[in-house]
């Protein structure tokens, strides 16, 4: 698919260069718009916003549909006010909402301006709800059924709005004052008799989400129960809307962005592309987080000079503070990285630390001792090293596996038990704590075993 992509790129960057816009459209028309839409992506501003006039209109809404974010904005930004009035207008409420959220208010107001009124109500309606919440999320253009209907009324009424809805597949039965009784699918309607009515093969038995359930809540909903849409309810159980499979994937993507960025130590940047976050903003995301883990770094350094004068009497063991430093570090993101997946999925809960401890100090016990026996064999074979120096560097391994592993695995949940992210207690935190753990217990084992203390 990739090579096609490639191919395609090629074929209509040379079709604009020589400005054969007919064979150009041709060639655009059979396309797919998603692939459309990665081309135009990879081309200049200048060359997509040519590229984008071109289009023919029965795909040139789909096809901004899947562009990033700061190309539709550019292009959105470089249109007459008639010509983005009418993309909005075309585009899934939901979607027109998510554009307009990042783009500047005198902007958004001369687009509104010259928009269809319905338009300016459901994006005002989206626009309500907090970031992050269902209601944000979700798309209001779903087909809504009347429990009087018969099979053969629903059909008629999915005819007449099927072209302006997300998706046709399910239908919601509500009564006359918009309450949540039901859903049909479109197969059940077809499957069923005419005069049949539809109340009597709805399904009563849904699952629905709160305008204000947080989106990371309403993915694991999707996830739990397996759907590809689900209804958005306010808090007296009337129908605002849908969100659908495809925003709950992009929940998922975002979500997961964040979470390794804040395991990495550094700010999140939202789901701004890469290249589109200048040098200035990528800095101001990444420095607090360097010079917090710099200055509590310093904490190792100052137990290295403790021990300053023990290293000078028996300098061999400074050769081995990286490894055993590294390998608790790793220990320790081994076992976090763990805990705070099963907590993103509600597999472990606070409830759970003993459990969670347990375990991991079984593991810690098999992975130290098997790191501690192979390192040995090569302390004493390949090093050289007189057997108690050996003891000590193999001794402190275990115990190094064992508290990294401790600390993995308890500081995800506590920080989750007082309301911060687990993510952020992930890999710079603990490998902080860790290092300066694994120092500690090296030397006290090095001047205690070896007598190097005065």
């Amino acid at each position: 698919m990739e090579e096609k992509i490639v191919d395609y790129e090629a074929l209509l960057i040379e079709l604009l260069e020589e400005k054969q816009y007919t064979k150009l459209r041709e060639v655009l028309s059979d396309m797919q718009t998603a692939d459309v839409a990665a081309i135009m992506s990879e081309m200049e501003d200048e060359d997509s916003l040519k590229m984008f006039r071109i289009l023919p209109k029965s795909i040139a809404v789909d096809v901004f549909a899947d562009l990033e974010l700061d190309a539709q904005q550019y292009i959105i930004q470089s249109l007459s006010d008639k010509e983005a009035s009418s993309i909005i207008d075309n585009l899934m409420a939901d979607d027109a909402t998510d554009l307009l959220e990042e783009m500047p208010a005198n902007i958004v107001r001369r687009i509104l301006k010259n928009a269809k009124p319905e338009t300016r109500a459901d994006i005002n309606k989206l626009l309500r709800y907090p970031e992050g919440s269902a209601g944000s999320l979700m798309t209001v253009e779903y087909v809504d059924l009347r429990q009087n209907m018969t099979v053969q009324d629903a059909l008629e009424r999915i005819r007449d709005v099927a072209e302006d809805m997300e998706t046709v597949n399910i239908c919601y039965v509500l009564d006359a004052k918009r309450l949540l009784l039901g859903a049909v699918t479109l197969s059940s309607l077809v499957l069923n008799k005419p005069e049949t009515p539809i109340v009597d093969f709805m399904d009563d038995n849904l699952v629905s989400i709160g305008t204000l359930t947080d989106q990371e809540e309403a993915a694991m909903m999707f996830q739990k129960y397996d759907f590809t849409a689900m209804p958005v309810v306010d808090n007296e159980n009337r129908m605002v809307g849908i969100i659908t499979i495809d925003d709950v994937v992009d929940i998922i993507q975002e979500e997961a962005t964040e979470d390794i960025e804040k395991m990495a130590a550094i700010t999140p940047s939202g789901d701004t592309p890469y290249f589109s976050v200048t040098v200035w903003e990528t800095y101001k995301n990444r420095i607090p987080w360097l010079l917090l883990l710099m200055i509590s770094a310093t904490v190792t350094g100052a137990i290295i000079t403790r021990y300053e004068a023990a290293l000078a009497s028996y300098v061999v063991l400074t050769a081995y503070i990286p490894m055993l430093m590294d390998t608790g570090g790793n220990s320790g993101s081994q076992a976090s990285v763990s805990i705070i997946r099963g907590i993103s999925l509600n597999e472990i809960e606070f409830g759970d630390i003993f459990r969670t401890i347990w375990k991991e100090m079984r593991v810690a016990i098999l992975c130290g001792v098997t790191l501690a026996a192979a390192n040995f064999v090569k302390l004493i074979l390949i090093d050289k090293l007189a057997l108690n120096v050996a003891a000590v560097i193999c001794l402190t391994l275990v115990l190094v596996v064992f508290f990294a592993k401790f600390i993995g695995c308890t500081l995800p949940l506590l920080a989750k038990k007082i309301g911060l992210d687990p993510a952020v207690m992930a890999s710079p935190f603990i490998t902080t704590l860790v290092d300066a753990i694994s120092l500690t217990v090296y030397f006290f084992l090095a001047t205690n075993i070896l007598h190097l203390a005065a």
